[in-house]
C-alpha cells in the first residue's frame, strides 16, 4: 500500500517504491531526473536520465553529479549510482528513506524509496510457437503491462501494453520478435495508476529451434547511399515445387534476414496472404495449395498461433444462401479488415454464359465476388463482377476472367478499391460502409474511365498489377495511388503490339505513383521506378515507407527464376537494401514497424555490399515453376 491508495497483489519479493518529489514553483530553466517514479527489487538496476528544460536544454554544461542521500555515487546501504545515472538498489531493505538527487543545481528532484512486500516477480513460459514467450505477472486493476526484451539487459525492443484484468490479477504478455535458439533477457513494466512505474526483475528465455526443412532461405544486403526505414519484413511465401514438406509460408524476419516469427500452416497450406491487425493479432487466409481439398478459411490468430476467430468457406456459403445469387468456390488473394470489425472477403465462382453478345454460348466464366462479413451476423453486403463488368472485356480470356488480387478500404468515403489483375484495372466500388449500391465509380487502366493528362499511350498504363495503396493522407478526392505494375502483356504502341514480341519494347515491371483526381477522372504520373531488367510476371507489392523511401516485392522475375527480391530505394531511386528469398516465391513481402501495432523496432544491420553484388550468383533458369495459369 502506498499513501493508502495502491495495493499490488501477490507476495514473495521485497521491493522498493521510488517516487520523485517534484518541487513546486520550479524555474522554467531547470535540470531534473526522469522518470518520475519507478519500482525496483533489491539489487535491481535502473537508468535515470537527466532532463533539461528552457535555456539549460542547450547550455552545453556538463551534467551535475548524481547523489544518493547526499553522497556522490551513493553507498551499499542506500544504493549506488554511476556518473551516468545507473542506479543499483541495495541488496536488502532497511526501511530508511533514500533520496537520489542531482548535485549543484537548485531545481533538482528527489527520489524516495518505499519498502513494500506486495510485489511478486513475474514468470516466463513457452508457447506452442518456439519463438514466442508468455510473460505473466500479477498487476492491479487498470494497469497496463508491457515487456521490454533483447539479447542483453539493455533490451532495445518492446511489446505493446496489455491491460490487467478488471479486478486485477495475472496479466500475460506474448513476447514475439526473437531469433531461434537464442537466449533473451526480458523485463515487465507495470505502469501503475499513481504514475509509479514498476519493473520486474530481469528474466531470461531461450527460444527453440526451427527444423531445417521448414527454413526459408533469406539473404539480405545493404548498399551505400541512404538509411533504411526501421521495422521488420512480413512474408507470405509459396514453395516453388509442390512437394511437401515445404518451408514455412507465414514468416517475419528482421532486416538482416533472420527469422523472428512464423505461423505454421502445415506442409500443404500457404498464407494467401497474412496481415497484421490493429489489435496486435494476425489475420491469415489459410489456403490449401497442395495435396488437399480442404477449403480455405480466414483465421485471426494471436502471436503464439492460437486461433481467436475463424471464417470458413462453409459458414460463408451458408450465410449467402437466400442473401446472394452465388456460392463461393474459394477464398483467395486478399481480405480487408475494416474499422468496424467486419472483414471484406474476396472469393470466386463460375457461371455458364449463354446469352451475352460477344461471348460464345456455353462459355464457363470464373469471376470474383466480395462479401462483407459481420462476425455477429454473417454476410451483410455482397458484390459480384458478373453484375458490374462487361464480359467482353477479357484481356486474358474468360477462364479466369477477373482474377482480383487486392482489396483496400477508403476511410474518407467508406468505399472499396479492388485490383483485378486479369482486367488490367484498379477500380473503386460504391460501398459506402455497406450502404452503397456497388456501382463502379472509376476504372483505372487502359480502356477504363481515367484519362492520363498529357499522355495516352498504351505503354503508360498498368498491366497485371498488384497491391494498390493510397499514399496520400486522404483516400478520396485528389489522391495518390501506388501499386506494383507487373507489366504482363504490356501494350507498347498504338498498334497494340505486346512487349517482348518481335521488334517491340522488352517487357518490364515498374512501381508508379499516380495523382488521381476523382472528380475530373484524370491522373498524372508523379513518380515511377522502372525496374529494368526485372520483369516480375506475378505477385508483388509496393509501399511508401515512413522515411520517404519506397519498398517493393519483385516476386517472380523471369531473369532469376529461383529468387524473389525485396528492395528498398530512395526517392531518387537509389537501391540501399535488398533481401532475396531463394526457392520460394514471395507472394507478398512488406515492411511493418514491428510485430506490435504501436511499436517501431530499429532496423537490423545487413552486410554492406557493393551494388555490383546485386544479382545472386546461383541462378537456375530451368527451375520447375508453375504455369502462368496457376500464378497468383
Amino acid at each position: 500500500m502506498l499513501d493508502g491508495r495502491l495495493r499490488v497483489a501477490g507476495a514473495g519479493l521485497i521491493a522498493f517504491w521510488l517516487t520523485i518529489l517534484v518541487g513546486c514553483g520550479a524555474s522554467a530553466n531547470s535540470v531534473s531526473i526522469y522518470p518520475a517514479a519507478v519500482l525496483l527489487a533489491p539489487g535491481q538496476t535502473f537508468q535515470f536520465d537527466v532532463v533539461r528544460t528552457g535555456n539549460s536544454a542547450t547550455s552545453g554544461q556538463s551534467e551535475p553529479a548524481f547523489l544518493v542521500n547526499g553522497v556522490v555515487g551513493g553507498s551499499t546501504s542506500t544504493g549506488t549510482i554511476t556518473a551516468g545515472g545507473l542506479y543499483t538498489a541495495p541488496s536488502a531493505t532497511s526501511g530508511q528513506q533514500i533520496l537520489v538527487s542531482l548535485g549543484g543545481r537548485p531545481s533538482t528532484s528527489a527520489v524516495t524509496i518505499f519498502n513494500s512486500s506486495n510485489f511478486a516477480p513475474g514468470s516466463v513460459a513457452t508457447t506452442q510457437n518456439p519463438l514466442v514467450a508468455a510473460y505473466s505477472i500479477t498487476a492491479p486493476a487498470a494497469t497496463p503491462v508491457q515487456v521490454q526484451f533483447g539479447t542483453d539487459t539493455s533490451y532495445g525492443f518492446s511489446t505493446s501494453a496489455v491491460p490487467a484484468p478488471p479486478n486485477g490479477g495475472t496479466t500475460t504478455v506474448l513476447v514475439a520478435g526473437m531469433r531461434a535458439s537464442t537466449t533473451y533477457h526480458m523485463q515487465a513494466i507495470v505502469n501503475l495508476t499513481t504514475g509509479v512505474q514498476a519493473l520486474d526483475k530481469d528474466q531470461t528465455f531461450t527460444t527453440g529451434p526451427i527444423t531445417a526443412e521448414a527454413l526459408p532461405i533469406f539473404s539480405a544486403q545493404q548498399f551505400a547511399g541512404g538509411t533504411q526505414s526501421p521495422g521488420v519484413e512480413l512474408f507470405s511465401l509459396f514453395p516453388d515445387i509442390p512437394t511437401p514438406p515445404s518451408p514455412l509460408s507465414a514468416v517475419a524476419t528482421d532486416l538482416a534476414g533472420n527469422i523472428i516469427w512464423y505461423y505454421d500452416l502445415g506442409p500443404t497450406n500457404i498464407a494467401f496472404p497474412i496481415k497484421p491487425l490493429p489489435n496486435g493479432h494476425m489475420m491469415v487466409n489459410d489456403y490449401p495449395e497442395y495435396g488437399t481439398t480442404r477449403p480455405a478459411e480466414i483465421r485471426e490468430i494471436d502471436l503464439a498461433g492460437n486461433i481467436i476467430n475463424r471464417i470458413t468457406l462453409d459458414s460463408i456459403n451458408q450465410g449467402l444462401t437466400g442473401v446472394a445469387s452465388f456460392q463461393l468456390a474459394s477464398l483467395h488473394h486478399d481480405f480487408a479488415a475494416l474499422p468496424n470489425g467486419h472483414v471484406v472477403l474476396i472469393g470466386n465462382y463460375s457461371e455458364t454464359i449463354n446469352n451475352v453478345p460477344g461471348v460464345p454460348p456455353g462459355t464457363s466464366v470464373t469471376g470474383d465476388a466480395l462479401v462483407d462479413w459481420d462476425p455477429q451476423k454473417g454476410p451483410v453486403w455482397t458484390w459480384s463482377t458478373f453484375d458490374h463488368l462487361d464480359l467482353t472485356h477479357a484481356p486474358y480470356g474468360n477462364a479466369d476472367w477477373t482474377h482480383s488480387n487486392a482489396i483496400i478500404y477508403s476511410p474518407d468515403d467508406g468505399n472499396l478499391i479492388l485490383s483485378m489483375r486479369n482486367q488490367n484495372w484498379i477500380i473503386k466500388i460504391n460501398y459506402q460502409n455497406g450502404a452503397g449500391d456497388g456501382s463502379i465509380l472509376w476504372r483505372f487502366g487502359y480502356g477504363g474511365d481515367i484519362v492520363l493528362s498529357g499522355q495516352e499511350a498504351p505503354i503508360d498504363w498498368n498491366y497485371g498489377q498488384h497491391y494498390p495503396t493510397i499514399v496520400s493522407p486522404n483516400s478520396a478526392g485528389v489522391i495518390s495511388l501506388m501499386f506494383f505494375d507487373n507489366g504482363n502483356n504490356r501494350l507498347v504502341d498504338s498498334n497494340n503490339d505486346v512487349c517482348g514480341s518481335q521488334g517491340a519494347t522488352p517487357c518490364y515491371s515498374s512501381v508508379p505513383i499516380f495523382q488521381l483526381d476523382e472528380s475530373t477522372q484524370t491522373a498524372n504520373l508523379m513518380w515511377q521506378d522502372i525496374l529494368t531488367p526485372f520483369y516480375s510476371i506475378c505477385c508483388g507489392d509496393a509501399l511508401l515507407l515512413p522515411n520517404g523511401n519506397t519498398e517493393f516485392d519483385i516476386a517472380y522475375d523471369l531473369n532469376h527464376l529461383d529468387f524473389s527480391f525485396i528492395q528498398e530505394v530512395t526517392s531518387d531511386q537509389q537501391l540501399i537494401w535488398q533481401m532475396s528469398v531463394e526457392d520460394q516465391l514471395a507472394y507478398r513481402g512488406f515492411r511493418v514497424p514491428s510485430l506490435y501495432p504501436d511499436q517501431t523496432w530499429p532496423a537490423a544491420a545487413a552486410p554492406m555490399l557493393a551494388k555490383s553484388a546485386l544479382n545472386p550468383s546461383k541462378l537456375k533458369p530451368n527451375a520447375v515453376k508453375k504455369t502462368i495459369e496457376q500464378l497468383p
